[in-house]
Order: C-alpha cells, then structure tokens, then sequence
C-alpha cells in the first residue's frame, strides 16, 4: 500500500439493505476506524432511504469522514476489502447490497479512470449521500459542483429519515 506524505481529508458512503444492514453499516464505521494510516474523523447519524433506481428493502446509509494517508486506488481495496468481509456481490448494477463503500470526497482531488471517479459521480443525486454530508461537513465543497448545500435542491423529494438509535 502507498500512502500520501500529508493526511487526506476524505469522506466515504456507507450503505446496506440486505440482512442486518444497520448492524452491517456501524461495523463498516468500526473497520474504517482502524485502517492503516486513517483516523476517523466524523460520523453521520444512520439514515433509512428508499432504493433509487433499483427494488428491494429501504437502505441504512450514513457518511464517514476520515484522515487519510492511503493513496486513493489503496483507500479503494481497503474499502472493498470491507465490503467483501460483509459478503458483497455485485450480480448487476444497483442491485441489493449487503454493504457498499464509496469514496465520495478525497480532498479537492478529481480522479477518473477505469477504476475510480472522484468525486463520486451521482452523489450530487443523492439524497442519502447530501444529508448525512451535509450533518457532518456543512461547508463541504463538491470540486466542479460547488457547496453541498447548495445541491440539495435537486434531491428535496427523495425519501429519507434519520434512524433512531438502537434501543430506542
């Protein structure tokens, strides 16, 4: 693994709507918080939100941030190294996940190749993505979009909710 000389402030999206999806995504939030040369910064509360362009159960999403000194491509295998420990398959596009882990933010950095596009490229589409974003990084910027808050907007009508803790 490379890693950068300076941590990289980076923000990941978490989500699940297949088995214990709540449960999936809080050890995803632990498993970020020990990678190598990464602290977690921020975590956004749980959210549930419908399927977009896909069927299946509502999801369980939430937004880490983290510090960084992992590369991005190795930020990426770290991530789905997690994923695949959560049995993740991807039989199709969008189709029902236990587990997805994407880069959506990492530093003011535009990366696209055949493995990786940062800024993710429909998270200014998504609701579950702008909102727990904007809980713990209100000034974020989205290079080439702009403000987060000021790509809300677009995604006012998608259904989302906070989850209440466990427990409760």
């Amino acid at each position: 693994m490379s890693s950068t000389a300076t941590p990289v402030l980076a923000y990941i999206g978490i989500g699940g709507n297949l088995g214990d999806a709540r449960a999936a995504v809080e050890d995803a939030l632990l498993r970020l918080a020990r990678l190598p040369h990464t602290t977690l910064r921020a975590r956004s509360q749980l959210y549930r939100s419908a399927p977009i362009d896909a069927g299946g159960d509502d999801y369980v999403n939430a937004v880490a941030q983290i510090a960084t000194s992992l590369a991005p491509h190795d930020l990426l295998a770290a991530l789905q190294a997690i994923e695949l420990a959560h049995g993740r398959e991807r039989p199709y596009r969008n189709a029902p996940r236990t587990l997805d882990l994407d880069i959506l933010l990492y530093g003011d950095q535009r990366i696209a190749d055949d493995r990786l596009t940062v800024p993710h490229p429909r998270m200014a589409q998504r609701a579950f993505v702008l909102i727990p974003l904007m809980e713990i990084a209100p000034d974020a910027v989205v290079p080439g979009l702009g403000a987060v808050a000021d790509l809300l907007g677009p995604v006012a009508d998608q259904k989302i909710a906070v989850l209440e803790p466990a427990g409760k």
